[in-house]
């Protein structure tokens, strides 16, 4: 599933950071500790990898 948004996209390579042990998990904040804590290393890397061109910096509900 591709990230709709570059925060989103910026929260995951986050989690994905901690989730590999490369940052520490209470360095992250907000949504990136929620994704890290709730999705799988696979699914990160599918919302980490995805371009950020064309992307707005935030989704408006």
């Amino acid at each position: 599933m591709p990230a709709k948004s570059a925060a989103q996209q910026k929260a995951a390579g986050a989690a994905l950071s901690a989730k590999r042990g490369d940052t520490p998990k209470s360095k992250l904040k907000g949504a990136s500790r929620q994704m890290a804590d709730s999705m799988s290393e696979k699914e990160l890397e599918d919302l980490a990898s995805t371009k950020r061109k064309d992307k707005p910096e935030h989704v408006k509900r």
